[in-house]
């Protein structure tokens, strides 16, 4: 087999400039599947990160009828052994509790809806709340509210005004709040702001009546989203009645699938490379063998057997799938490294609104991050499409009578 396989090698380069395009094909090939789905993960892992922030986590733990039916009326009781409990999970990192919902926010002149964030101001930061990313100004003050850029606008108010808030609480009465505005919130994505209020959880509380450890949900984070479903699992084991256990693809279904379409739509341009590149090494090695009908005619005729000749052509056609993925790897190297580095600025051709899906925002810096089973997936295939195109060759250079061959001209 070491004789088959060093003759094969020898035989891949008889022709060079043939083998050389067929390389180029197969590491351009590869180049693009990598880039492809290396722009895919980090763009939907961020996106999926950013949801996280924005809806309260990987996972959330609330009532089994807030997702439904998303009232003020719906909470969880005894958050801090809630959060407990989470924490416990080894793939957790942090944990947070809010409680959300809508008000209406009022000056003396103006007044508009708006959705609410209540939160522990010196509990969170930007990491889990990614709306603090966009704050001028502070939350420390407790009765200090943040109204996103273009809400505060359409109020008339700035920086250390008073707005009133009014909104239901449990027992569906009217209630009110009075906050002084300490910062103003801009994050490119109109919906969030221009109907966003950010205000510290405990102001809440004592607003809507409710105990000191109560909230809508409690929010759970972990270090990669696609452990989002075995922590969820495994919660759901440990949590009390009256609560149940989300990942963000079920609090966000809408962003879910759309993730969903553009993978999907994203694999199916992955295959369409592969077959492309099969169909040119199928062609190379098809037009090698066809060269080679007397040759191998000659080797069946001194006693070569046809598997040894069939192993020969699979062999070139290994060859050519090894130092093909090694030409893919130099050639992607520096446009990954740049990418993930310093991206792609598309904000000119995005404006000044940011994308949304699902009231999430997708960053204008297009950078890339190849999950590495991924990666092994696309080496896997190119590698296979490599062996598959030449099976056919293999097979029929095996099937080569020796009288008819060797008197080919």
């Amino acid at each position: 087999m070491t004789e088959i396989a060093r003759l094969a090698w020898r035989n891949l380069w008889r022709n060079t400039r043939r083998t050389l395009l067929t390389l180029s094909a197969i590491a351009f090939g590869t180049f693009l599947a990598v880039l492809f789905t290396a722009m895919q993960d980090r763009s939907f892992a961020d996106t999926i990160d950013l949801a996280a922030r924005l809806n309260g986590g990987h996972v959330l733990l609330e009532h089994p009828e807030y997702l439904d039916m998303p009232t003020l009326t719906r909470t969880v009781d005894h958050a801090d052994a809630l959060r407990e409990l989470a924490a416990a999970d080894p793939k957790v990192v942090r944990t947070v509790e809010r409680i959300t919902g809508q008000m209406m926010v009022q000056t003396a002149t103006h007044q508009s809806g708006a959705a609410f964030v209540a939160f522990d101001p010196t509990d969170e930061d930007d990491t889990t709340l990614s709306f603090l990313e966009g704050v001028t100004g502070t939350l420390t003050d407790r009765k200090g509210i943040v109204l996103g850029e273009r809400l505060a606008k359409n109020l008339q108010v700035g920086l250390g005004d008073k707005v009133v808030y009014t909104l239901l609480d449990r027992q569906g009465q009217i209630v009110s709040g009075m906050g002084r505005v300490s910062g103003m919130l801009r994050t490119g994505a109109s919906s969030v702001d221009g109907g966003l209020v950010l205000v510290p959880i405990d102001d809440m509380r004592q607003v809507l009546g409710y105990g000191p450890d109560e909230a809508t949900f409690v929010g759970v984070f972990v270090g990669d989203p696609r452990q989002s479903a075995g922590v969820s699992r495994r919660l759901t084991t440990g949590l009390p009645g009256g609560v149940r256990s989300l990942t963000w693809d079920e609090a966000t279904p809408d962003l879910s699938g759309f993730i969903a379409m553009k993978v999907g739509g994203a694999r199916f341009m992955e295959l369409v490379i592969l077959v492309l590149v099969a169909a040119g090494i199928f062609n190379t090695l098809f037009m090698s063998v066809m060269e080679r009908s007397r040759e191998f005619g000659i080797l069946a005729a001194i006693g070569c057997s046809r598997a040894r000749i069939f192993a020969m052509v699979m062999w070139e056609s290994l060859w050519l799938g090894l130092v093909g993925l090694v030409a893919a790897a130099a050639v992607t190297a520096g446009p990954y490294a740049y990418l993930v580095r310093h991206g792609i600025d598309l904000s000119s051709k995005m404006g000044p609104e940011a994308l949304e899906v699902a009231g999430i925002g997708f960053s204008p810096i297009l950078r890339v991050g190849i999950f590495p089973e991924n990666a092994a997936i696309i080496a896997g295939f190119a590698m296979g499409a490599t062996l598959v195109a030449g099976l056919w060759p293999a097979w029929r250079a095996s099937r080569v009578e020796p009288v008819e061959a060797i008197h080919l001209v």
